[in-house]
């Protein structure tokens, strides 16, 4: 249960902050630092047992016929990774309530760092990698939203777009990799996969696994030649800079590979893969960060230095090499945050980032200055900081590779971090630069809320180097054990090992990296003119061509006319189906057919005779509008006739609404369209329709005279009381037994509301907004003009409707009705208040907005589902029971009717906002200036 609180801490704060918007920011942060630091709490009060062997793990059914479970474990290195994303996390939020300006959206912004917190937790608890995938693509989402935070500007956006394509093209690889993984060890179960070590790598398919699952490492963790949208992603606020970019996304990558060791580490494919790209990227982000002179690209190039580091000692694939990108993640973790938040601050206060703009800081703002030099100490890797331990034990592990090249490229790596990060502290702090003035005041020490995060980070770090056995040597012991699926390693932290070649190394790389820094400025002229790419332009050209030439790969198989997409559909129909009747003749089955009354032939003509006006009529629109509810009104004749009152109810319902919003529309319209179809157009047209008509209905008449499989169906029905608490079967089966496809086909819904919103948005404007004007003047319509019979009779008829729109939600699940059928009969009563009183004295009233609406649904809906889990019951498992009322007796109550309530409430969203939208558009559109009326 610990771990389903922890997990879900984060997700509840996003609900509460979206709840709360129009709170204060004091709210705000109070629920985004409660939440985190509630489940830094609870992963403390776990700690013991995950590192003592009794790893605490929870498993609730969701999918047993797939042999998918929702299983979360906490394992020491779960426990290493979680501290990391709720400690760094909390320390973030109070450092953005410094940071983040008065009118900045706090909510907007905590509810994005949350959903991330959240997507990188399930990351490090997931159980199985059906799991992790989800939580995986989440974090691709949320770090989207994160880096796009200041939509307004171009940076921002441009930089988002390129951090989600890339890295979500890497998770792409990874599902395969993944379910290829699951396939091969035969389960999807993580603990079971680790163990099947020897059967993954004899497989023919662990190469591709490895390829693929490597890819999505890379990319998150910004690997070359994955390693563009990192900088970029630096337009993001430096909170998210400090969380995503050095404490927790960037290190996804790094925490996958170390999940992954024990099934694909210790083969020559691992190694010559995994170690040579570690090592490049190492080279190359130092020896870019030492150049650049704005301080985040300092330290987002350095970003991929240090993460370079970390793949290529795993990639060594050794226990040792393990421990050492375990210590120096945590190292890592504690001075970059530092750093970045340390850059924050400056720019806080001097208005800029440019290193050649500024210096003595040390002078005016001591605090800062000496939070910056410690941290920058701790990334040079200077005694007695954690950074000092953690480089020595990476150039151990590469002289333990056997190889002279291996730690010779190490130790250049190594000099150009020390340069950059002497750079960073000495010539930012103590150089002779002017300080820059921009902001017109004196720059100096900040509040309390912007120095005391990074100070306990800085802190932290120190203490990784004074005290590392106790801070971090157990929980790297164990982590590491857990990573290599071994045996611990009697690991042994300390500042001094004696001397041998790491030593020699680590000081011969410090000493180069003073003399580098001494002449930085001489080298940057020759740097500039080493070949380079400009990897936004090569992103740039690269997204210009895709998308090119996916327009051409549209245009060959779907063209802007909606009688040739439905000319070939007829045709593909009649090919299949006369390949069919090849096989199978033409003949009827030999089921017995039931004879049709004279009112039902009466009826079947009048829909042969409607369907026909509709086509003859086609040019009169309200005409053909009349002709077409005919039709939808036979049709439900037809389902009363068959038995079917449900599905007649909603027919009827569905229809009405249809009907109503395309009257809407087509204010939207000219009166008489053009004819856009010449003769033997139209007759060719019509041929195909009458080809595939036939078709479709010798196919109806084929099927229905054949007798019937024994399906699902009968189950249903023997048990739609006995295990749903229903009588309606119709609706059981969409509230319960088939619930999580009724919960897809919502969000469908909801999606489809958000797009109709997106499209008509704008409509008002521009040339489309122009062309309707042009035909409210020609039509010479008022859209104030409504009958006052039909205004006063509508607004009698809405609280009559919402009674039998209750009447009918409450009745759902043992008699025809249900939440889809009353949300559709209030939909009703809200259309016929706009088309009886107006746009503007409807849309006045309005209380409830369609997009809150919408998502309230969807969290129902949700909440509901979840809520099985939290009994131990799969997830959307229908719990029924009986309450006693006084005068009433036993009342039954099922919680599908909560889900029946999150349906209703995204039916009606979504059926408003295209309602209100077609409103606003038809408001704008009829004055002259077109502004909005809202």
């Amino acid at each position: 249960m610990a771990l389903l609180i922890l997990i879900g801490l984060p997700f509840a704060a996003v609900l509460l902050l979206m709840i709360a918007r129009r709170a204060g920011r004091r709210v705000h942060m109070l629920i985004a630092g409660a939440c985190s630091a509630a489940g830094l709490a609870v992963l403390l009060s776990q700690a013991e047992p995950s590192l003592s062997g009794r790893t605490p793990m929870i498993r609730i059914p969701w999918m047993p016929t797939a042999g998918v479970d929702i299983s979360l474990w906490l394992d020491p290195l779960a426990l290493l990774f979680a501290g990391l994303i709720l400690g760094i996390g909390l320390l973030v939020i109070v450092y953005a309530d410094g940071y983040l300006g008065k009118d900045e959206p706090t909510a907007r912004f905590l509810s994005y760092l949350m959903l991330f917190q959240g997507a990188m937790l399930g990351i490090a608890l997931s159980g199985n990698v059906v799991l992790m995938l989800i939580f995986w693509e989440m974090t691709s989402l949320a770090s989207f939203l994160l880096i796009g935070f200041w939509r307004t500007r171009v940076e921002a956006r441009r930089g988002a777009r390129m951090a989600l394509t890339i890295t979500g093209g890497g998770g792409l690889a990874l599902v395969g990799g993944l379910v290829l993984l699951a396939k091969v060890a035969g389960s999807y179960d993580l603990a079971t996969i680790l163990s099947r070590g020897g059967l993954v790598q004899a497989s023919p398919l662990y190469p591709v696994i490895l390829i693929l699952i490597l890819l999505g490492a890379f990319t998150k963790s910004a690997q070359i030649p994955f390693h563009a949208w990192l900088p970029r992603a630096m337009a993001a606020p430096t909170p998210v800079s400090a969380y995503l970019h050095s404490a927790t996304m960037v290190k996804a990558g790094v925490f996958l590979l170390a999940r992954l060791w024990p099934v694909l580490a210790g083969t020559d494919w691992w190694f010559l893969t995994v170690a040579p790209v570690g090592l490049a990227t190492m080279i190359f982000g130092a020896g870019v960060a030492l150049f650049r002179h704005d301080l985040k690209a300092i330290l987002a190039y350095s970003t991929v230095s240090q993460l370079g580091l970390m793949v290529m000692l795993l990639g060594f694939g050794t226990g040792a090499a393990v421990a050492a990108a375990l210590f120096h993640l945590l190292n890592h973790a504690a001075f970059k945050a530092a750093l970045f938040m340390h850059a924050g601050i400056i720019e806080h206060e001097t208005g800029t980032r440019d290193i050649r703009r500024l210096g003595r800081l040390a002078t005016i703002m001591p605090l800062t200055a000496t939070l910056g030099v410690l941290a920058a100490a701790a990334m040079a890797g200077v005694p007695p900081l954690g950074g000092f331990i953690s480089k020595e034990m990476m150039l151990e592990a590469s002289v333990r590779t056997g190889s002279l090249l291996v730690p010779a490229l190490a130790t250049i790596a190594a000099t150009l971090s020390a340069a950059y990060a002497l750079r960073y502290a000495v010539v930012l702090h103590i150089g002779r630069a002017p300080i820059g003035r921009v902001m017109g005041t004196a720059p100096h020490d900040p509040p309390a809320r912007l120095l005391a995060p990074p100070a306990i980070l800085a802190t932290i770090a120190l203490a990784l180097g004074l005290a590392p056995m106790t801070l971090a040597g157990p929980l790297v012991e164990a982590a590491t054990a857990t990573a290599t699926g071994g045996a611990r390693l009697g690991l042994h932290l300390a500042l001094w090992h004696g001397i041998g070649p790491a030593l020699i190394l680590s000081l011969s790389a410090v000493a180069a990296a003073i003399l580098l820094l001494w002449r930085q400025e001489a080298l940057a002229p020759l740097a500039a003119r080493l070949p380079s790419f400009d990897a936004r332009r090569l992103f740039d050209g690269a997204m210009t061509a895709t998308v090119q030439g996916a327009r051409r790969l549209s245009h060959l198989i779907h063209v802007a006319s909606l009688q040739r997409s439905l000319a070939v559909l007829f045709l593909v129909a009649l090919v299949l189906g006369g390949e069919a009747a090849g096989r199978f003749g033409f003949a009827a089955g030999p089921r017995a057919t039931t004879p049709a009354s004279p009112v039902a032939i009466m009826v079947w003509m009048l829909l042969v005779v409607a369907t026909l006006a509709v086509v003859a009529v086609e040019r009169h629109r309200y005409l053909a509008l009349v002709f077409m509810g005919v039709i939808g009104l036979v049709m439900a004749l037809a389902f009363l006739h068959l038995s079917a009152p449900d599905l007649a109810l909603t027919q009827i319902a569905v229809e009405v609404v249809t009907i109503l919003l395309m009257l809407l529309a087509l204010h939207l319209l000219p009166g008489r369209p053009p004819r856009l179809s010449s003769l033997p157009r139209r007759v060719r047209d019509g041929a195909i329709a009458a080809a595939g008509g036939i078709g479709a209905g010798w196919l109806a008449w084929a099927v229905m005279t054949r007798p019937a499989r024994e399906g699902i169906a009968r189950f249903h029905w023997a048990n739609s009381h006995a295990l749903g608490g229903g009588a309606n079967v119709v609706n059981v089966t969409l509230v319960d037994f088939r619930g999580f496809d009724t919960l897809g086909e919502i969000s469908v819904l909801a999606i489809a509301g958000l797009t109709i919103f997106a499209l008509l948005e704008p409509a008002a404007g521009g040339i489309a907004g122009r062309r309707l004007r042009e035909w409210r003047s020609a039509d010479r319509f008022s859209p104030d003009r409504h009958p006052m019979m039909f205004a006063v009779a509508t607004r009698l008829l809405l609280p009559l409707a919402l009674l039998v729109a209750l009447h009918l939600f409450l009745r759902g699940h043992d008699q025809p009705g249900g939440g889809f059928v009353a949300a559709l009969v209030v939909s009703i009563a809200i259309l016929l208040q706009y088309l009886a009183s107006g746009f503007d004295w409807t849309d006045a009233r309005r209380r409830i907005g369609e997009h809150g609406l919408i998502g309230l649904g969807l969290a129902i809906a949700l909440a509901t589902g979840l809520g099985a889990l939290a009994f131990g019951a799969p997830f959307l498992t229908s719990s029924v029971g009986h309450v006693h009322l006084p005068l009433i007796g036993a009342v039954e109550l099922t919680s599908a009717m909560l889900f029946d309530l999150g349906v209703a409430c995204v039916v009606l969203g979504s059926v408003t906002m295209a309602l209100a939208q077609l409103a606003h558009v038809a408001q704008r559109a009829a004055r002259p200036d077109g502004e909005d009326p809202r």
